[in-house]
């Protein structure tokens, strides 16, 4: 497949040092992370991969500040998250971080404006932009002809346009993306994954976590987590997913 360029990351937005996560204690402890280094800058396109137990989710749970860690120290662009309040900590998530999930988490009887819209609500933005800037993000996604549609009058890969738009709507550094395709078929996740290109190339931040090589191959860095540890990370020239998708036979009308 025709390849992109490797990006070159600016500034630290992510940065790891001797991060540990540890659960349970006695008999019953594990050890789910085990003195991670990591270093993400500003529009590195990154994806996690590792095998079940590996410590890849509870690693997308510590740089998503929902967990916190046992030992070390988690920078998100430049603040020590240990070190910061409860509020204070909810308010740099809220304003850096932008989420995605593999099962969409869209309320169900709720339009793609007002769902894309509720972080903005969150936020304090003025009502008169919320809706205005809900509306950009979802033409951003290719859904400006779906703003008044609820999810169950949506393809899941529709569905998933409207999660994104959701997490970009705040205009986040970064995107966190946990396993965004593994309910989607082939067509679908690579226009999934040309989305996450396009916004990676205009500057947003993208962490991924993915099980599949084929997705992974979209990203321009791999990293690998085993028992833990950070057994790689390696930089790679990424596959074009808008040329993988334009090779695929043309789906039967």
């Amino acid at each position: 497949m025709p390849a992109t360029a490797i990006a070159t990351a600016s500034h630290p937005v992510i940065e790891l040092h001797g991060v540990t996560r540890v659960y349970g204690e006695g008999e019953h402890v594990v050890h789910a992370l085990r003195g991670v280094d990591l270093t993400i800058g500003a529009r590195d396109f990154v994806a996690i991969m590792g095998a079940s137990g590996s410590g890849k989710s509870t690693l997308m749970n510590l740089l998503g500040c929902l967990d916190a860690p046992t030992a070390g120290r988690y920078l998100l662009d430049g603040e020590d998250v240990g070190t910061l309040s409860p509020d204070r900590k909810a308010d740099l998530r809220n304003r850096t971080l932008g989420f995605v999930f593999q099962n969409y988490s869209l309320l169900p009887r709720t339009t793609a404006l007002d769902n894309v819209a509720l972080p903005l609500l969150y936020a304090g933005v003025r009502r008169r932009e919320v809706r205005a800037r809900a509306q950009v993000a979802l033409e951003r996604v290719g859904l400006g002809a779906r703003l008044l549609h609820h999810p169950n009058q949506m393809s899941g890969g529709q569905q998933q346009r409207v999660a994104i738009a959701r997490a970009i709507v705040t205009r986040p550094a970064v995107i966190l993306a946990d396993e965004p395709t593994g309910n989607l078929d082939t067509r679908t996740s690579l226009e999934i994954m040309a989305l996450f290109q396009e916004l990676s190339a205009e500057g947003m931040t993208i962490v991924l976590v993915t099980h599949e090589h084929d997705i992974a191959a979209f990203a321009t860095r791999v990293v690998v987590v085993k028992d833990g540890r950070i057994a790689s990370d390696r930089p790679q020239v990424a596959a074009t997913a808008a040329a993988a998708l334009a090779d695929l036979p043309e789906e039967p009308s």
